[in-house]
């Protein structure tokens, strides 16, 4: 079994390991999984042993983070959940600013692009706020959506800005995660990042996420105190994003309106 985040933090006495845990599971859902969830199940996306997802599963129910279906056996995210999302963007002023820069840049863009701003959330990059240009066929991701953090345009961006001591805990992190042969396809991407970021402020991918899929992301530090280490990145199929056509027009584009977006909020 692969060691868990909370395992590596349990000589810190500060460190509660089963509320770690207990976040690990409601961690696991993700939008797709509109029929639910098994312990079997996030045991399998956690890690965790099968016990411990049951005691788990059963304290999250009775304080109504869960939801359980008799007829399927099956748990989903209940009510509460959702507070505490509404609760966190609530307190992200940045995102009712950014949202009119983004749209106004995705209807730019033209046909099937996504524009959208998000955060770190352990191996992942969720989607705080996205804004999407007319069109029949887009990228289906929206609020809440989870993407990788050592794949993505957005999730490397975020790496390269963060603190280098903060960044090496995280990337060993996601070393032990991948395990040495699929990290060593990974790391170059993440550290060509850091160069681009570094040399002209963009990060250019070009279906190192998703065959098909094109995008850039730029990192984004609020001067508001308040305001936690974010990434924006637009991205959409090649077909109407071409490698070029990102590099020359849409990575200066989405830097610009990172900036203006920095100056108002």
């Amino acid at each position: 079994m692969r060691k868990r985040k909370s395992d590596a933090a349990e000589d810190d006495r500060q460190f509660i390991t089963s509320l770690a845990r207990g976040l690990d599971v409601l961690r696991a859902f993700r939008p797709t999984d509109s029929a639910g969830l098994s312990n079997r199940e996030l045991g399998d996306r956690t890690g965790l042993p099968n016990s411990t997802v049951s005691r788990l599963t059963y304290t999250l129910l009775q304080l109504g983070y869960l939801v359980y279906d008799e007829g399927t056996g099956r748990y989903r995210l209940g009510a509460p959940v959702l507070g505490l999302g509404y609760a966190c963007l609530g307190g992200m002023k940045i995102v009712e600013t950014a949202q009119v820069y983004m749209q106004r840049l995705a209807d730019e863009c033209g046909e099937g692009v996504t524009v959208a701003l998000g955060g770190r959330d352990d191996r992942a990059m969720t989607y705080v706020a996205a804004a999407r240009s007319p069109g029949l066929v887009a990228l289906t991701l929206n609020v809440g959506s989870r993407i990788s953090l050592a794949r993505s345009s957005m999730g490397r961006a975020y790496l390269a800005a963060m603190e280098p001591e903060r960044r090496e805990t995280v990337l060993k992190m996601l070393a032990e995660h991948y395990g040495p042969e699929k990290w060593a396809e990974v790391l170059p991407g993440i550290e060509d990042a850091q160069r681009q970021i570094r040399t002209r402020g963009f990060y250019l991918n070009a279906g190192d996420w998703h065959a098909g899929v094109n995008s850039v992301g730029v990192p984004f530090r609020s001067p508001r105190p308040d305001t936690p280490l974010l990434a924006f990145n637009i991205g959409a199929p090649s077909y109407f994003l071409p490698r070029d056509e990102l590099e020359r027009k849409w990575g200066p584009r989405l830097m610009d309106m990172v900036r203006m977006i920095g100056r108002v909020g």
